[in-house]
């Protein structure tokens, strides 16, 4: 079964949706910079950055959920683009004041990112649906031979995993060789430096549960069902392949999650219900974790 190539929403919703999800995630930036400089927090120069630039993004997203008239479009991006950046510029302001930018961030840092990225989509994309009067059954074929489509992304989970782990490799030795740092994602290594079961947990289930679930619904689901439904199919494949990939902001993983990325697209297409390529995503970043602690208790001796 082929994913419908019509196009169900409106061009300005999902405008306005990326542009909530985009002001969720510097939101979530300024949480965690707060959380991360807490014996800093309680100065007056930080808070002074902290209350306008998180003001200013509190009504960006307000704007995000204003509707827009094609007449009063450019009214609209100069108003979201005014509180958005202004936001930002405060917040790279106050990175380099508190001076923790090339600090790697702990757990807790990370498992609020996914709350502001992931989270905030999935309450985001079912904003939007509402919007259009429907809900995540119906729109993303849900009803469509559930069992089957489960069944189908376990398997594809399951045969990606080696052809992304042989391309990671591979990218991380062509970066060595030219002389470029090739590290694993900032999540993996705050993993390995974790011992506590329970932190760890929490990361295992934004990877495995919060993350399939917000990434299919707005990367599959809506961006490359759009794009199909404009007619450009080639910029659907390959346009939602490449933001996946750069969203996870990793040079060294970043081949194996475009192919990763076009196999879910595919899984979709085939299945005709999202299932597919959430369970076969879940599968993949669950592996991935047993992976990670196979390899931890065997460096360890255990």
């Amino acid at each position: 079964m082929r994913v419908v190539d019509s196009l169900p929403w409106r061009p300005e919703a999902l405008l306005r949706l990326l542009a909530g999800v985009l002001t969720c995630v510097l939101l979530g930036a300024w949480v965690g910079l707060l959380w991360r400089a807490w014996p800093q927090a309680r100065s007056w120069v930080l808070w002074a950055m902290a209350l306008p630039g998180m003001a200013a993004l509190l009504c960006a997203l307000w704007i995000t959920r204003q509707p827009i008239r094609w007449e009063t479009l450019r009214r609209w991006v100069m108003a979201f683009g005014l509180s958005f950046y202004t936001g930002l510029i405060l917040l790279s302001l106050a990175h380099q004041w508190v001076g923790i930018a090339e600090r790697r961030p702990g757990l807790p840092q990370l498992v609020l990112a996914g709350l502001s990225f992931q989270g905030a989509a999935l309450v985001l994309v079912t904003l939007f649906l509402r919007e259009h009067g429907t809900g995540w059954r119906e729109t993303f074929g849900l009803r469509v031979r559930p069992w089957r489509s489960m069944g189908f992304g376990l398997v594809a989970g399951c045969a990606i995993l080696p052809v992304a782990w042989g391309l990671q490799l591979f990218t991380m030795a062509i970066l060595q060789r030219l002389h470029v740092e090739a590290e694993v994602q900032v999540a993996v290594q705050v993993l390995q430096s974790t011992p506590d079961w329970r932190r760890q947990l929490a990361m295992a289930v934004v990877a495995v549960l919060l993350a399939p679930l917000a990434e299919e619904a707005l990367f599959r689901g809506l961006l490359f069902r759009a794009l199909q439904g404009l007619g450009y199919r080639r910029l659907a494949w390959w346009g939602t392949a490449l933001l996946f990939a750069l969203v996870h902001a990793n040079a060294a993983s970043f081949a194996a999650l475009m192919v990763l990325a076009l196999w879910l697209a595919w899984l979709y297409d085939r299945a005709g219900n999202l299932l597919a390529p959430i369970t076969a995503h879940a599968v993949f970043n669950a592996l991935n974790f047993v992976a990670l602690q196979l390899y931890q208790r065997i460096g360890a001796g255990v």
